[in-house]
């Protein structure tokens, strides 16, 4: 079963829910923030199980006893995921699983655990349900909120938590998991750690996605040969990049590595930090035809096209400013 040694990065989370488990002084709250698929879920879980293991070792679990056992089946019944029935609330009836359940004591551990993952989603009527719990919660109970934005939570919900913030994971450290756990080829390992930016979850997902990978293949062609295209092959290249509207800041993520790769190579003539390493030749062409000056425009061009998409600009013409920017520079 997985305990806090399977957990990457995040040392200072680790060593704090570990010290809690030894010394056996546990919160009744905590909220773990973290961006999606950063591993909070996995954090709650491997701190779950240790709180009702019966032999924790070093504050882990030992995998070995019944509640280990059960909790490696799915069916500990003292740690409770709290689900909604709507996708994009949680509401008061979800929170009442809690609060009805709460004051019944364990069944076979010294604690309830609850688990609320999305706990942003919570209406103000169902975080002041909750709050209920959290002023005065029995002493075996423990309520762990789960949130990509903490600041979507009640005043009153954060300060009787503690609250635990996941920090961005080493690029080394993802690598490492890339190639070694999910068996990626290290030249893919390091274009999926770019555009992870830390976060371990993601790297996993670009790992396996054919999407990004189609949407890479399709960015870096264009990026080739960009400069030497007529407006024709620039409107034509648009129509095919509304294919991916919905994954547009992928698409714009991969041209910003790939400029930043013929900048760090045009300054250092040194391939070895390069992501698109493999694609040398044209990294090397670019970074002859661009001036310092050219590269720092289309970087800066680059990040005002994300900012007009989000402020819903119209796509066509946001991007063939943006084409032509690259072309002239």
């Amino acid at each position: 079963m997985a305990t806090f040694q399977d957990i990457i990065g995040q040392e200072q989370i680790v060593e704090h829910l570990k010290t809690a488990v030894k010394a056996d002084q546990v919160n009744h709250a905590y909220i773990i923030q973290g961006e999606r698929s950063s591993g909070k879920e996995f954090i709650a879980k491997v701190f779950a199980e240790a709180l009702q293991c019966e032999n924790p070792k070093d504050g882990d679990s030992c995998g070995e006893c019944h509640s280990c056992k059960q909790a490696e089946g799915g069916n500990q019944p003292d740690i409770i995921k709290v689900t909604h029935e709507k996708p994009n609330t949680i509401g008061v009836e979800d929170i009442r699983k809690i609060t009805g359940d709460v004051v019944i004591k364990p069944y076979s551990s010294k604690r309830k655990i609850y688990i609320i993952n999305e706990a942003e989603k919570m209406t103000v009527q169902a975080q002041n349900a909750l709050l209920k719990t959290l002023e005065e919660p029995p002493s075996y109970a423990v309520i762990i909120l789960l949130s990509t934005n903490v600041d979507a939570l009640l005043q009153t919900i954060q300060s009787r938590c503690i609250l635990l913030t996941m920090k961005p994971v080493r690029d080394e450290l993802v690598k490492k998991y890339l190639m070694q756990d999910v068996k990626v080829p290290d030249y893919k390992a390091d274009v999926c750690v770019a555009f992870a930016r830390g976060n371990v979850g993601r790297a996993k997902a670009l790992a396996s996605s054919e999407e990004f990978d189609n949407i890479k293949h399709d960015a870096v062609a264009l990026l080739k040969y960009i400069r030497d295209m007529e407006i024709s092959d620039i409107l034509t290249a648009i129509k095919k990049i509304s294919e991916y509207k919905l994954e547009i800041d992928d698409y714009l993520d991969i041209m910003a590595v790939w400029y930043r790769d013929v900048l760090l190579f045009k300054a250092t003539n040194d391939i070895n930090h390069l992501i698109f390493r493999d694609e040398l030749p044209y990294i090397k062409k670019t970074a002859d035809q661009s001036t310092y000056e050219g590269i720092e425009i289309i970087i800066d061009a680059l990040e005002t096209a994300k900012s007009r998409l989000k402020a819903n600009v119209n796509f066509d013409l946001t991007m063939e400013l943006l084409l032509l920017t690259m072309k002239e520079n």
